[in-house]
């Protein structure tokens, strides 16, 4: 069954989320990868704004791609998330609540998202295309300079995602190891 969630998250729509579950997002979100989380953090640490009010908000690990004329943008996947799990746990602290990659996360983020409540979201890799059909705009919203990882602001609409890490500790990454061990 698949679950259809509206963006942004709240509290009680993470509590309805399971490790495994097929969710479709409709509403805001933003792109930001490595550097722009370096300099996200930077900025917190130095006690300036962030580019966007972070609280509740969603963060997609893209690697876009130019869009062809008449389209919000080119091809839209994932890109490895551990790349940002040294900012992960601080933007999670100031109220990021979910995240959307591919790959597994590290401890330490894994216990964040436990701890404050967040959620770690996967989409298939090599399905840009495909997932590029869902998002309905894109604007940059900060850090031009930084070119393909500039920060998006992303209007999607049925954004097909899966839950990796939910706010109980589930882990579908451990969970799906574990029905396939032979001991």
């Amino acid at each position: 069954m698949v679950k259809r969630v509206v963006l942004p998250l709240t509290d009680k729509t993470l509590t309805e989320l399971r490790a495994g579950d097929n969710i479709l997002l409709t509403g805001v979100m933003y792109v930001a990868r490595d550097a722009a989380h370096k300099r996200m953090v930077e900025a917190l640490v130095r006690g300036k704004p962030l580019p966007f009010d972070i609280k509740g908000q969603t963060i997609y690990y893209m690697g876009p791609s130019p869009a062809k004329p008449g389209y919000p943008i080119g091809s839209a996947g994932p890109t490895t998330a551990g790349r940002m799990d040294a900012y992960s746990p601080r933007l999670i602290a100031e109220g990021l609540k979910g995240m959307i990659g591919k790959g597994a996360r590290s401890p330490a983020v894994k216990d964040t998202l436990r701890k404050y409540k967040a959620v770690y979201l996967a989409v298939v890799g090599g399905a840009g295309a495909f997932i590029s059909r869902s998002i309905k705009k894109s604007e940059v919203i900060a850090y031009p300079e930084l070119g393909a990882e500039a920060v998006l602001r992303l209007e999607v609409e049925e954004f097909p995602v899966t839950v990796i890490n939910d706010i109980y500790g589930g882990d579908l990454y451990e969970e799906g190891k574990a029905r396939y061990r032979i001991d």
